[in-house]
């Protein structure tokens, strides 16, 4: 081959030397650029007529709670058996208008009928024992009585033979023995006088006790014997105020034990309403709260007045009475609706009450963006809450839409594409 000959390439093969170099290339860096600005976030595809889309507004907050109070008597009285008995007659039904100390039913009881019976005979034998004791004692106080006026007379006799014996020892008409003799029995009768007089001045107070203690004993038995006989009274069931009887739980025959719950007896000079609250307000709700009463489209105030601690599948309950006028034809069991004022009402960014509260806590929402075919995840901060909206606390502006209802069936997706 000469010089001037030169080899001529073969332009096909250098096409094919630059396509596999960089088609793997470009696919690489299309692969990387994919990677890079893809959304990685999930999607779902809902259709829109089948949410409910509202406005984030700036609005008045009303903070109150809608709940249900029934209609109950101001104050209840129970009837309870103070006294065992069979029941004899029923004399007034349930239903019935009563008045203070009316009788409403009666019942009988043998075995009080003999407990009363010894108790009157035991209060007879102390009445009669004492009678015997105050008869004996005052016949012993008469017998020494007498015996202190022997003795005073026979003192005197003994003075008077001692002075004139004296007078004739002077004289030496009596022996000094006969002198002595009548000298030591008048200072003998004078000692044993004086004896006595203690003796019967300790038996006088000795006695004194003795008669007081059995007269206390008597009183005693008189002012039980009393109670024991107010025990028939009570096997008369009495109102104890003027009332409507509520409830009688007790049969004609029926043995009726001490401490059983008779029947009600309710209180109808006015009437409060016994309301179930969410035990969510608990730390909320507080006496001197007030809320307004619908009755037949009127609204009626009505205040806390007490606050039942206890909580019961999830809800306490409190009693509500009227502060002004109580409405007319009231009847009890009946219930109303109540708007339960939980404090000052204030300015607030809301949004309405809705289904994506059960699904999310109030934690986060769908938000629409400004073209309405896309809606994100947003976490936000709910704070209080009424019938009709949640105060929004932070994650959301006013004019911004949300949906409302329910999350159940977008499972974990991160955006959801609206549908016409």
């Amino acid at each position: 081959m000469s010089g001037m000959d030169r080899p001529i390439e073969d332009k096909n093969k250098k096409l094919k030397k630059i396509l596999r170099i960089g088609i793997p290339s470009l696919f690489v860096i299309l692969l990387i650029l994919f990677l890079i600005f893809n959304d990685k976030s999930s999607r779902l595809n809902v259709d829109e007529e089948k949410l409910t889309i509202e406005d984030v507004k700036h609005d008045v907050f009303q903070d109150y709670i809608a709940v249900i109070g029934t209609v109950e008597p101001i104050k209840t009285i129970y009837l309870d058996a103070v006294e065992s008995g069979r029941v004899e007659e029923i004399i007034r039904e349930e239903g019935s208008m009563l008045k203070k100390g009316e009788v409403i039913l009666t019942m009988s009881n043998n075995n009080l009928l003999l407990e009363i019976s010894n108790n009157e005979a035991s209060v007879a034998r102390a009445v009669s024992e004492l009678r015997s004791t105050k008869t004996q004692l005052y016949q012993a106080l008469l017998n020494s009585k007498s015996n202190i006026i022997d003795l005073q007379k026979m003192v005197k006799q003994d003075e008077r033979t001692y002075n004139y014996n004296k007078e004739l020892y002077a004289s030496k008409h009596i022996s000094r023995e006969d002198f002595e003799r009548s000298k030591e029995e008048f200072e003998a009768a004078a000692e044993k006088l004086e004896l006595y007089k203690e003796s019967y001045q300790q038996d006088s107070i000795s006695r004194s006790i003795q008669v007081n203690s059995l007269e206390a004993s008597v009183s005693r038995m008189e002012k039980q014997m009393v109670l024991v006989r107010s025990r028939l009274d009570n096997l008369n069931i009495k109102a104890p105020v003027n009332g409507e009887l509520a409830t009688l739980n007790v049969e004609v025959g029926e043995v009726v034990n001490y401490g059983t719950r008779i029947g009600t007896v309710n209180i109808l000079d006015s009437y409060k309403l016994r309301v179930d609250i969410d035990e969510h307000y608990i730390a909320r709700v507080a006496k001197k709260l007030i809320g307004e009463c619908d009755f037949s489209g009127r609204d009626y105030k009505g205040i806390i007045k007490k606050i039942y601690p206890e909580v019961k599948n999830g809800r306490f309950a409190v009693d509500m009475e009227f502060t002004d006028t109580v409405p007319k034809e009231i009847r009890i069991g009946q219930t109303s609706r109540i708007k339960l004022e939980l404090g000052e009402s204030q300015q607030a960014i809301l949004i309405p009450r809705g289904g994506f509260y059960q699904s999310t806590g109030g934690q986060w929402v769908y938000v629409l963006n400004d073209k309405g075919n896309e809606a994100y995840k947003r976490n936000i901060r709910i704070g209080r809450q009424n019938p009709r909206y949640y105060e929004v606390l932070d994650g959301l502006k006013p004019g911004e839409k949300v949906i409302v209802s329910s999350y159940d069936t977008f499972g974990d997706a991160d955006k959801l594409i609206l549908k016409k």
